[in-house]
Parts: structure tokens; C-alpha cells; sequence
């Protein structure tokens, strides 16, 4: 039975170590491990993790008491657009449709929402395949200098 809900600051710990195993299993041969782990400390740090918590939108899946993924949204702007920052699970919770259940709790929980905006690595084929199965529509490719390695990055955007 899975459990999505707002994040909590108890969660930090689990929410980062879901970020880390996704992330070193989704990049593994496309951004080098070295890059992922100084990305990683950065960006899910305590402190970064607390101002997630205070500036945006954080949800998790929760099985048996245990974090097994989360989703980041942006505040809506004025406009009736978000960025999804992240969905990230373990990857032996993938397919099981926990994704689409936390992308439903964004658009159900976001007041205004009326586009989600969203960039994915062009060779992460989970992501793109995730996000086109929700009718994500791709609006440009880019390349993006991603600390020192270029990735090859899609921008994409759901009507809700």
C-alpha cells in the first residue's frame, strides 16, 4: 500500500538516499559517477533539502513506514506554470505506477496549475518514456553544461 503525502523534515535522510541509488542508477555510462556524487551533495544537502522544504513543493511515497520516492514542484507563478524539479524513486519501485501517483498529488495539490514544466536527459529512458506516457510534449533540446559534462537535455511541458 503506498502512502503519498507532503514531505516532512524527518525525511530528509530517506529522501536522500532515494535521490542518490536513483540518480547513480539512472546516470550510470551517461554522467560520470565522479560528477553525479559532487551534483548529489550539492543539491541534497541538508541545508538544500530544508529550503526545498520551505521554497517548493515536496511530496513522498511511503510503503511499510519507508520512503521509496518523492517528486519536487515549484511554486505556480502567475501564469499557471510549474517546474517538476524531480520525481525520483529506487529503482525496484519503478513501473509500479508510484510516479504517476506523485505527479497526480502535484496537479492535485497545486492550486492555479495549468502547465508542468519539465527538462530530462535526452539518453535517461526511463524519464522520457515516464513522462511521454503522461502526455508530456516535448518544446526543445538543448545542450546543457552540466558541471563540466555536457548533456544532451529535453524540455518538455504537460497541459493539466
Amino acid at each position: 500500500m503506498v502512502i503519498i503525502r507532503k514531505m516532512h523534515v524527518e525525511d530528509i535522510p530517506q529522501v536522500q538516499d532515494v535521490a542518490k541509488k536513483s540518480w547513480n542508477a539512472t546516470y550510470e555510462g551517461i554522467i560520470p559517477f565522479e560528477i553525479q556524487e559532487k551534483f548529489l551533495k550539492v543539491a541534497y544537502n541538508n541545508d538544500r533539502m530544508k529550503q526545498r522544504l520551505e521554497r517548493s513543493f515536496l511530496f513522498v511515497a511511503e510503503i511499510d513506514s519507508n520512503v521509496v520516492g518523492f517528486a519536487n514542484f515549484s511554486p505556480v507563478n502567475d501564469e499557471g506554470k510549474a517546474e517538476l524539479g524531480a520525481i525520483y524513486l529506487y529503482p525496484e519501485y519503478q513501473g509500479k505506477g508510484i510516479g504517476s501517483a506523485l505527479l497526480q498529488k502535484g496537479i492535485n495539490e497545486l492550486e492555479g496549475i495549468v502547465e508542468i514544466y519539465i527538462n530530462v536527459e535526452r539518453d535517461n529512458e526511463i524519464g522520457k518514456s515516464f513522462y511521454d506516457a503522461k502526455g508530456f510534449q516535448v518544446l526543445k533540446e538543448f545542450d546543457d553544461d552540466f558541471e563540466g559534462h555536457i548533456l544532451k537535455t529535453v524540455r518538455m511541458v504537460l497541459n493539466v
